[in-house]
């Protein structure tokens, strides 16, 4: 997951030779803006964490204090080992050219490999896919626990939780495409606010019930583990609930930065969380009862409404960084050719990270809504909650090791004595949550499911389509020459031609020459390339080669998490020599019209699901921002 949308107003990136990224904000700005957007998901844990491991832990009865002790440490040390030693301490270390997130760990893991890429293009897309997942629970569960804060001042409010929970998410997706950034200069500083609170609050009731620092020792979770069996396998399963988000610490770090990500888990996120998490089991202790709701119950009546106002903006915030986590990954998987073009709006000139993509906020507000009206409370949701999460954790473990191994050079054994520990923790987690499928465990399963088909389909059917086009195509050199030969009516000014193919001669251009049979006095044929690396350097943009007098071939390379821009990249040709003026230059596309073949290498139905996918596909002309008055669009029908 990448958040770059809902980074702090005074951060600006940019990008080194190496594609590494670089900030101009300090390391102070750098770490409020982490807590605000790295940290909303797991911040927003304890409102509902400990109280569904309790339940679970307690299977219906009393609270023990054993059980209070067992949770309280199995939390405690959840973060410790998942969180601070895995993802601070070694996947931190794990950048691509300065990048991070699951999409960025497989185009890492792939340069390091020369064999199985398709494994780790698979592990890429399930782990892709289950974010989703993750993306549509997340606004759903988070809004919901905190507006149920409203039921303890008076029971008469309970039938107005889903209302209103409905209504702020509404508003949230309603203002995406204005954009984020003058809202999430505020988030750091209101995050800060919101873990200062949960700390102090919890301070009262651990010198009241001091027992609870006993949880500290790992003994009471061992202990927890070793005597009650089954329960505490699905109390494991609500104890995740306390590292939903860990996967952020990763996803942000080309936009934070290594050590301003460490210095506020370090100094301020942990602490605060370990705190209200002792509080909460402290608060239990003294009182069993309590466990409805510990987190707001650790507050004095007076102080009810302005926690549930302030906890509600931080699970927005929560909310906000998971939503444009979902732009970014879903921008990352188009430009890596796992998804069609989807349009794709800037909101700001200043960032190229903040952007938005109106076809996914639709769907996520449509998936988020059915499901606050499907499970209606949080403690329902959280069933749903966990497994996508563990399964994203799994597979960015897995290519972790790959990393570790090929690219770090470490022997084989020793990359496995330090990721092996880590995944059998993972899985461990992940068998915990799935106990939960058929109480709403389904749903990110499902989603992740039709995710996961979706980019295996448009991946393949992708390749099978240039495959097959490519036999079908002249040897572009072969056709030059010919035209040199015995060229065709000249007509002044410039032709570009796209295609994805350099070596062949493009279907525009055959059909040009069929129809019209004139050819320009000059004529590019154009490719456009996704490097393996986040962003290029301008000055590694742009390859030019002259074929002939009248041809030359340029070649434009992005980042994976840059937005092509052809015209501003064709300027840069202007230092190479192409005297390009877009006034006199016309882009000749081919559009082709899809037909399933009666002999495919996918199933007929897969054949008909990437043909639906090809027709949701944004107008290339719209995608590589050319200007659609300068464009030529000639259509073809090809079978898949």
């Amino acid at each position: 997951m990448n958040t770059d949308v809902a980074a702090p107003a005074p951060e600006t990136t940019v990008a080194n030779g190496h594609g590494e990224t670089h900030t101009s904000a300090s390391f102070g700005a750098l770490t409020l803006g982490s807590i605000g957007v790295v940290y909303g998901d797991i911040g927003t844990s304890p409102l509902y964490a400990f109280r569904e491991a309790a339940v679970a832990a307690s299977s219906g009865g009393a609270v023990t204090s054993q059980a209070v002790l067992g949770v309280v440490s199995l939390i405690l040390w959840t973060l410790i080992i998942l969180v601070t030693l895995k993802y601070v301490v070694i996947l931190l270390r794990a950048d691509n050219h300065g990048e991070g997130g699951t999409l960025a760990l497989m185009a890492l893991a792939q340069r390091g490999v020369t064999r199985a890429v398709s494994t780790i293009v698979l592990l890429g897309i399930i782990s892709g896919a289950l974010f989703y997942g993750d993306a549509v629970i997340t606004p759903a569960l988070s809004v919901l626990s905190a507006i149920e804060g409203i039921k303890l001042v008076t029971g008469a409010l309970d039938p107005y939780v889903v209302p209103v929970t409905l209504a702020i998410l509404l508003a949230l997706f309603a203002v995406q495409s204005h954009g984020t950034a003058r809202v999430a200069s505020f988030f750091g500083p209101l995050m800060a606010i919101w873990f200062f609170v949960i700390a102090i609050a919890a301070i009262p009731e651990i010198l009241r019930q001091p027992e609870v620092l006993y949880a500290i020792s790992p003994f009471y979770a061992v202990s927890f583990m070793l005597h009650h069996g089954i329960i505490g396998f699905v109390t494991l399963g609500a104890v995740f609930l306390a590292v939903t988000g860990a996967e952020a610490l990763y996803a942000d770090l080309g936009h934070f930065g290594k050590k301003p990500i460490q210095a506020a888990w370090l100094s301020i996120v942990l602490p605060s969380l370990a705190l209200n998490y002792l509080g909460q089991g402290a608060l239990v202790l003294g009182n069993p009862k309590a466990v409805e709701n510990p987190f707001f119950l650790m507050f004095p009546d007076w102080a009810l409404i302005p926690m549930v106002a302030i906890a509600t903006i931080a699970t927005v915030i929560a909310s906000q960084a998971v939503i444009t986590g979902a732009y970014s990954l879903t921008r990352q998987a188009i430009q890596l050719g796992l998804l069609p073009r989807f349009e794709i709006r800037h909101t700001s000139e200043a960032h190229s990270g903040q952007i938005y993509i109106p076809r996914i906020n639709k769907l996520l507000l449509i998936a988020v809504v059915l499901l606050v009206l499907m499970f209606r409370s949080s403690s329902a949701l959280a069933s749903a909650y966990g497994i996508s999460v563990t399964g994203t954790m799994v597979v960015t473990a897995m290519m972790g090791f790959v990393v570790i191994w090929r690219v770090w050079k470490w022997t084989p054994l020793a990359a496995a004595a330090l990721i092996a520990p880590f995944i059998l923790l993972d899985l461990t987690f992940l068998s915990a949550n799935l106990l939960k499928v058929f109480e709403g465990g389904w749903v990110p399963l499902a989603l992740g499911g039709f995710m996961i088909l979706l980019m295996y389909t448009w991946r393949r059917g992708s390749r099978l389509l240039f495959e097959k086009s490519r036999k079908l195509e002249f040897p572009l050199a072969d056709l030059v020459a010919m035209l040199e030969k015995r060229p065709p009516q000249r007509v002044p000014g410039t032709a570009v031609f796209l295609t994805s193919d350099p070596l062949s001669a493009p279907t525009a251009l055959m059909h040009s020459l069929k129809h019209y049979k004139v050819l320009h006095e000059k004529n590019v044929i154009l490719t456009i390339e996704t490097a393996p690396t986040p962003r290029i350097d301008p000055s590694e943009r742009v390859r030019l080669e002259k074929i002939s007098e009248t041809f030359s071939k340029v070649t434009l390379r992005f980042g994976f998490m840059e937005t092509p821009n052809v015209p501003k990249a064709l300027a840069i040709a202007r230092k190479l020599g192409w005297q390009f003026d877009i006034m006199s230059t016309s882009f000749f596309l081919s559009r082709r019209a899809l037909k399933p073949a009666a002999h495919s290498g996918m199933p007929r139905w897969q054949d008909h699901l990437f043909i639906s996918l090809s027709r949701t596909a944004n107008d290339a002309t719209d995608y590589f921002q050319i200007p659609s008055g300068r464009v030529v669009e000639v259509g073809t029908q090809v079978t898949v």
